[in-house]
């Protein structure tokens, strides 16, 4: 019997640092029956120009103006052929035998509405550094308790980690270009919603860079990102409880107003308030937003906006001196493997 294909469908926006890692480890996938769909979103660096390198190797490669991640994601989904979708970031990495490990978990007679997901690891520059932490979302799960957990526990899977049957992804609809942060969110939790559930391949997995602050996933103090958040919100509250409204699931979507509510202060108070009557709607009332003892002396001190502003920035900082070192690891790690080969020729 023929291997199906299996699609990956990379977007990517100005990853020249990131592209030629991320498409090698397409390449790598060991499963035989594969394609890949690489969309430049309009960059303004040298990203087409190193995937078109790549081109002799069987990858197509797509230019069009800058549109955003979910257009992009749109048009390599449109372009593709694959019974089975594996989307891609621009800067992440699989493990080789993701696909292969995830296909050959498939059970004789199940169906395609069968959601395949797997170990993620967070990591800057060397995948040797990353951990593969367990939370309750790896295992397999109904789409209602999958968003259940998801909310009530603040917790998520990375996007790569799924691989998706056409059939669910044509059930799901395509990204929504309108939303400008967890686009991917909202997305999967469609394709979730389709699904007969998840099932949780071990042992396998993808590595998710942290990238400096200017990836997609990073909220700042951007307005539309922030009015995008909320909208995807109120999808999530919409989407589970359409699979199950009872007094558990009203409590996670109350808890995921909550944990998320911070935000928005105090730059997006018209959606604080918002958020106000949403809680009540829940049984509950969203507490207004406390500072950790590292921040709290500020907000008194100096008021809620230079408290938001350490609290969202100094965090930030000491992630970038930790990616800075790793980097500086990850170059001198590299030159010794290269003065090592040109010492044994």
């Amino acid at each position: 019997m023929e291997k199906p294909l299996v699609s990956i469908l990379i977007s990517a926006y100005n990853a020249r640092e990131w592209v030629v890692e991320t498409l090698q480890s397409a390449l790598a996938q060991t499963w035989p029956n594969k394609e890949i769909i690489f969309v430049d979103d309009g960059s303004t660096d040298n990203t087409l120009q190193l995937a078109n390198r790549f081109l002799s190797r069987g990858v197509k490669v797509i230019s069009q103006k800058n549109s955003g991640l979910s257009a992009g994601l749109n048009t390599a989904l449109a372009n593709s052929r694959g019974e089975y979708l594996q989307y891609l970031d621009a800067d992440d990495l699989m493990l080789p035998d993701k696909i292969e490990r995830q296909l050959s978990a498939l059970r004789e007679g199940d169906s395609k509405k069968i959601l395949l997901s797997s170990p993620w690891a967070p990591f800057y520059y060397r995948t040797s550094n990353a951990k593969f932490v367990h939370n309750s979302l790896w295992e397999d799960l109904t789409p209602a308790e999958w968003l259940f957990r998801k909310m009530s526990e603040n917790i998520h899977m990375q996007n790569a980690t799924w691989l998706v049957s056409r059939e669910l992804a044509e059930a799901a609809g395509p990204w929504d270009v309108d939303l400008h942060y967890d686009q991917d969110g909202d997305y999967f939790a469609r394709v979730l919603m389709a699904s007969e559930g998840t099932r949780f391949v071990p042992e396998t997995g993808i590595f998710y860079r942290m990238s400096p602050t200017n990836r997609i996933s990073y909220l700042g103090s951007s307005s539309k990102k922030k009015t995008s958040l909320f909208r995807a919100m109120r999808l999530h509250f919409q989407y589970l409880l359409s699979l199950e409204d009872s007094d558990r699931t009203r409590k996670a979507c109350l808890t995921y107003l909550q944990n998320w509510s911070f935000n928005f202060y105090p730059d997006r108070m018209d959606i604080v308030r918002e958020m106000e009557a949403i809680a009540l709607e829940f049984g509950g009332e969203l507490k207004a937003h406390k500072f950790s003892w590292k921040y709290s002396w500020l907000n008194s001190m100096f008021g809620m906006a230079a408290a938001r502003w350490a609290e969202r920035v100094l965090p930030a900082t000491k992630a970038a001196f930790f990616r800075y070192v790793d980097k500086v690891m990850y170059k001198l790690q590299d030159k010794e493997i290269e003065n090592s080969a040109l010492g044994n020729r």
